[in-house]
């Protein structure tokens, strides 16, 4: 409990050293999908990396009403519905232009070679950190229905990023379930591009078929993740539906979890643990 806030005595954080320690291990054995969020790109990130900053750069950007401050699918809604789709892609775009250096977090999950790694944010440090480690691997990118006459959830692009029509045999496949910037700048922001996600994700139409096989029997390593938004919460519980718990979320020491946070962990099978990311990536690059 050390470095924790009072007001979070309730939840039942695990023993960082030996929760660490025993993780690597299972992720090289394909044991354990780590499930990356805006977190994981650390305080110095020359992009927004939080929904919260995202919302702040949309809002410098555009004059946004009250109701839309602070939270960025509202926010993105507000510009698409008043200046068209092209304004928020060509802002996402500006948002996300600098070049992410993979962090020794993604150069050691990169090196490992595991089945699936889910990445949540719009940045592409993780595909890029996968590339410069000669991964073999492939990319499931969620895309916006929004253009006419869109009709897909996903499109798979290879490692060079080049789109492809199905998936190949890759030793592991990068999902990415909110688009990214690269490598075609595909974008689920705005409120409308979750609309028709959310009714659908309950009975998982919008989770590739990959994603589900490469799930089962598996169980999630949550890593720069919050859960204090119900879109995040809903994401990451239907992508972690029908994998093998119990699953384990690194949050930093001090984090100060909300109750809706802490009801989800309970709810989803999910130990806290209170570590520094970069702790767990110095486990992670111990040789064997």
């Amino acid at each position: 409990m050390t470095g924790l806030l009072p007001d979070e005595a309730d939840v039942d954080f695990a023993d960082a050293g030996a929760t660490l320690a025993a993780l690597a291990p299972r992720i090289a054995q394909g044991e354990i999908v780590p499930y990356l969020g805006p977190g994981a790109l650390g305080a110095d990130a020359p992009v927004p990396a939080s929904p919260e900053a995202l919302a702040e750069f949309l809002g410098a950007k555009v004059a946004l009403p009250a109701r839309a401050r602070g939270n960025v699918w509202a926010a993105a809604q507000f510009i698409e519905s008043r200046r068209h789709r092209n304004t928020v892609t060509a802002l996402m775009d500006e948002a996300f232009a600098p070049p992410v250096v993979p962090g020794p977090l993604h150069a050691a999950l990169a090196r490992m070679g595991a089945p699936m790694i889910v990445s949540t944010w719009y940045d592409a440090a993780m595909r890029r950190a996968l590339a410069e480690a000669g991964a073999d691997f492939g990319e499931v990118q969620g895309i916006t229905r929004a253009a006419i006459g869109e009709t897909e959830w996903y499109r798979f692009y290879d490692a060079a990023g080049d789109e492809v029509a199905a998936p190949a045999a890759w030793r592991t496949v990068l999902y990415t379930p909110h688009g990214g910037t690269r490598p075609a700048h595909n974008y689920l922001i705005s409120d409308a591009d979750y609309v028709e996600t959310l009714t659908e994700i309950d009975i998982q139409t919008p989770i590739p078929d990959i994603v589900a096989e490469r799930r089962a029997g598996r169980s999630f390593l949550f890593l720069g993740c919050r859960f204090h938004d119900q879109l995040l919460r809903t994401y990451a519980r239907q992508i972690a539906k029908r994998s093998s718990g119990p699953h384990v979320a690194v949050f930093d020491p001090g984090t100060a979890l909300t109750r809706n946070e802490r009801r989800f962990l309970a709810a989803e099978g999910i130990v806290p643990v209170a570590a520094p990311l970069l702790t767990l990536a110095s486990a992670l690059l111990q040789p064997a």
